[in-house]
């Protein structure tokens, strides 16, 4: 059997592009090295922040998105996956630039919510502000028969302030403080109705752990990882 080369689309962040990998670990049916997978990284920090893009208030990504791909492709990727969350707004307008698939984490995460959660028809959607603008995460949940409860202005702000934290800092009094933010935004969207979180943002699994909420935690990371560990191992 051949497997397919899994090939990353990174930097946006760092951290999650690294959390991103240790899933694909986990999720790998493995007793030695050689078991694993080959994964190809191209990690470029350097590509622009995809909320102010959204919005309208900041430059495309897609142009160096698009480079990226084009180097894992050359050093031998079959596929493509993204760790950035917000960054798969553009995969209509990424894809008919490129060569290879990308796999969308939200196809992934509605799909498994649905075939493992079936009893959950509201989830509560934790993401950057580009993301929530951008409706294309919920508006996926939607055709899967999921509604989406979201948090409100305020917690929207306390949300992307920790998000950002998280990207800057390793200290941690720093991290605790987005932690317990990030509990007190799940917490919101619960009493409001939610039957899960979804950790809509990479950067948010980071701190935020199914044992701070009472319902399912939904981490893209994990669940992208699975999907991306599935197709490379899948027979041809």
């Amino acid at each position: 059997m051949s497997e397919k080369v899994i090939g990353i689309v990174g930097g946006m962040g760092p951290e999650a592009t690294l959390d991103l990998y240790r899933e694909i670990l986990r999720a790998t049916p493995a007793q030695k090295d050689q078991d694993h997978l080959r994964v190809i990284i191209d990690s470029n920090p350097k590509i622009p922040d995809r909320t102010p893009a959204i919005t309208g208030a900041g430059a495309s990504p897609v142009p160096a998105m698009a480079m990226s791909c084009r180097a894992v492709a050359r050093a031998g990727a079959d596929f493509v996956i993204i760790p950035c969350i917000s960054a798969h707004y553009f995969l209509d307008e990424l894809q008919p630039q490129i060569d290879l698939p990308v796999l969308s984490a939200f196809d992934a995460v509605s799909e498994y919510i649905v075939a493992r959660h079936n009893n959950v028809s509201r989830v509560g959607l934790l993401a950057t502000s580009g993301t929530i603008t951008g409706g294309r995460f919920a508006g996926c949940l939607a055709d899967h028969g999921i509604d989406t409860v979201l948090p409100d202005e305020d917690y929207q702000e306390i949300l992307m302030a920790a998000i950002y934290q998280i990207k800057a800092s390793l200290d941690p009094q720093v991290r605790a403080q987005c932690r317990a933010d990030l509990i007190a935004a799940a917490t919101h969207v619960i009493s409001n109705g939610a039957q899960g979180i979804i950790a809509g943002c990479t950067e948010i699994p980071l701190e935020l752990k199914p044992s701070d909420l009472s319902v399912p935690l939904f981490n893209p990371l994990a669940i992208l990882a699975q999907a991306a560990v599935e197709r490379a191992i899948k027979p041809s």
